[in-house]
């Protein structure tokens, strides 16, 4: 317990002593591994999708604690590559701006689904958050890009776990439980607040 309690403030500690050292880089100028970990941090739509992510992530428990961020990750990096080699995807900013709503939604209801729809459910957002990433980088530095933002977005899905893990503990029980999806619901309303700022 004490060793998983360290883990989550190293991370937390991390990402926060990290992110603004970081300068948001453009990435069609700078294809490197500091470009591609800052993107996700200097934008709120994917900010809030990949916290809502592990916020259910917690929810669900067992082995979606993992897979589900896992999933995301993976059909990201997928999206990216499919961005790369120029195949074309329709409707990429309105949808990341869905999944911001929908992830929050499912962590505000607390939706119980079979892992592998969860999993799926994320892997398609995922999809056209890769695509984003991958649509405005230049020519350079592909693989380190691609690296540094997948390891931010992992980031972000840990500190939505362990926010959600650690709600549930603070409060115990329903209350804790009741915290976490209210916490999904500020998700959800901030989505919306975006995509009507758009």
């Amino acid at each position: 317990m004490m060793i998983r309690n360290r883990l989550a403030i190293s991370a937390f500690v991390f990402l926060a002593a990290t992110a603004p050292a970081f300068a948001h880089l453009d990435p069609g100028e700078h294809g490197s591994f500091a470009a591609g970990f800052s993107h996700p941090l200097f934008g709120a739509d994917h900010i809030l999708a990949m916290v809502a992510v592990g916020l259910w992530a917690a929810l669900l428990g067992g082995r979606a604690l993992w897979q589900v961020p896992v999933a995301f990750v993976g059909t990201m990096m997928l999206g990216f590559a499919a961005a790369l080699f120029g195949a074309p995807l329709p409707f990429v900013e309105p949808v990341i701006l869905a999944s911001v709503v929908v992830i929050g939604l499912a962590a505000a209801a607390a939706l119980k689904v079979p892992t592998p729809a969860a999993m799926a459910m994320v892997g398609f957002f995922a999809f056209f958050h890769g695509h984003a990433h991958g649509g405005e980088l230049g020519e350079a530095g592909a693989a380190s890009f691609m690296i540094g933002f997948a390891l931010a977005t992992a980031f972000l899905h840990l500190a939505g776990v362990v926010i959600g893990l650690g709600l549930g503990r603070v409060f115990g029980g329903q209350l804790g439980q009741m915290v976490t999806r209210g916490a999904g619901g500020l998700t959800a309303l901030a989505g919306l607040w975006l995509a009507l700022g758009a």
